[in-house]
């Protein structure tokens, strides 16, 4: 019985815990897909799916991916892409034992891992090949070819949807989005709004990929996922990688070549996402999945003071990394748009709100209104995906109404 957040980022780096053991604490996740390493959840299961197999020219996948392509639970087009390699921190996903034997809580019920401290800890992707431009690895990177798995409540999916879309990759890269209620089974494809049934393979949860991938496959199953269409597989479920993929490895299929990830500013970016990752993207799940007063306090300190470097840092420079925007913009985004509306009362992350922070404030705001992201936000999806999913933080399953944020608001940076 083991399944555990389907988000992505929970917990803390797997450095970080030494000889820690994991214990069991009651909570539900959901999304995967984030730099990060930490150590199995238990919870529940999904289901297993046969292989499929693929091949056809560019034009016949072109035509499929009119077909069947998902986006925001819609058929439409899609056009996007990226790819590359380079250096990445921690990831997420959980490679562990994924079985149907635990017992569910609500129709949610996980259990989390934490350490002998009460500290979250995450586990690492386990699917980490890549596709790449030149043919150098088993994936090439071909219009129609790939299809994105994706849940609109996931920080970590986000930045894949996010990515697809300012790569302008809709028609080239296909994508379905999950349900954001999970129950025992995890994700699962279902005809509601914003979401849709699986197009490509008919699955019907998302853990059926995984078995397609892996028949032995016992880990978690989370979000994102980067499928090969041909040899009916999981690529990837590490979100840092896969946005790197779709950031350079179809620049040829796109008029959309802007570099997130430029040569000259990599050190400076990897340095960012490192501190944003470990204290800010993962830092609110550990402060929201900790189990003792010292584990929270632990995650919470260091949390704003990471906001506090970032409101004085942007209060010099328009963006994390010079006067560009880069992947290192993006990946804090997710998280900062779910802030105030989820993680600052749900998680307990509570000293202030990003809306309270200007430059911070002014700088999400300025991201939320550049070109097609505003549409990738789902705040309906994110709300009732946390407040629904984590019976142990809110057992009620009560989605609040609020709060009232206007994010059309003009952000006055340049």
């Amino acid at each position: 019985m083991r399944l555990a957040d389907g988000h992505g980022d929970v917990g803390v780096s797997v450095d970080d815990l030494g000889d820690a053991q994991v214990t069991q604490v009651v909570v539900v996740l959901g999304q995967g897909g984030g730099d990060h390493r930490g150590t199995r959840v238990r919870g529940e299961l999904d289901e297993e799916a046969a292989d499929t197999a693929g091949g056809a020219g560019d034009e016949d996948r072109l035509a499929r991916v009119e077909r069947e392509g998902v986006e925001g639970g819609q058929r439409g087009d899609r056009r996007q892409r990226r790819g590359a390699s380079g250096r990445v921190e921690p990831c997420r996903g959980y490679p562990g034992p994924m079985t149907t034997d635990a017992t569910q809580t609500h129709a949610t019920g996980l259990t989390v891992p934490t350490d002998k401290a009460g500290a979250f800890v995450r586990r690492d992707s386990v699917f980490r090949r890549w596709v790449t431009a030149d043919g150098s690895s088993d994936f090439l990177a071909e219009p129609g070819r790939y299809h994105l798995y994706v849940s609109l409540a996931c920080p970590w999916a986000h930045r894949t949807i996010i990515f697809r879309k300012i790569k302008r990759l809709e028609r080239v890269v296909s994508m379905s989005v999950v349900d954001p209620v999970r129950d025992g089974r995890g994700w699962a494809f279902r005809e509601v709004p914003g979401a849709g049934e699986d197009p490509v393979n008919g699955f019907e949860y998302l853990s059926e990929a995984y078995r397609a991938t892996n028949p032995a496959y016992e880990g978690n199953v989370t979000v994102p996922v980067l499928w090969d269409r041909d040899s009916g597989q999981i690529v990837n479920n590490e979100s840092s990688e896969i946005i790197r993929m779709l950031g350079s490895a179809f620049d040829a299929f796109t008029d959309a070549n802007d570099d997130y990830y430029p040569a000259k500013l990599r050190d400076q970016i990897d340095k960012v996402n490192q501190r944003v990752y470990e204290t800010i993207n993962n830092g609110v799940y550990r402060c929201g999945f900790a189990q003792t007063q010292a584990a929270y306090d632990h995650a919470f300190r260091p949390l704003f003071e990471s906001l506090d470097w970032l409101e004085e840092r942007l209060s010099r420079q328009r963006y994390l990394v010079g006067d560009r925007i880069t992947e290192a913009d993006w990946r804090l985004f997710t998280t900062l748009a779910r802030f105030d509306a989820v993680y600052h009362g749900h998680f307990k992350c509570n000293r202030n709100r990003i809306t309270d922070m200007p430059n911070l404030w002014g700088y999400a705001r300025e991201l939320y209104q550049r070109p097609g992201i505003a549409e990738t936000v789902n705040f309906d999806h994110i709300k009732r995906h946390y407040y629904m999913t984590h019976p142990s933080l809110n057992p009620s399953r009560i989605v609040p109404v609020g709060p009232r944020i206007d994010w059309t608001k003009p952000h006055n940076r340049g």
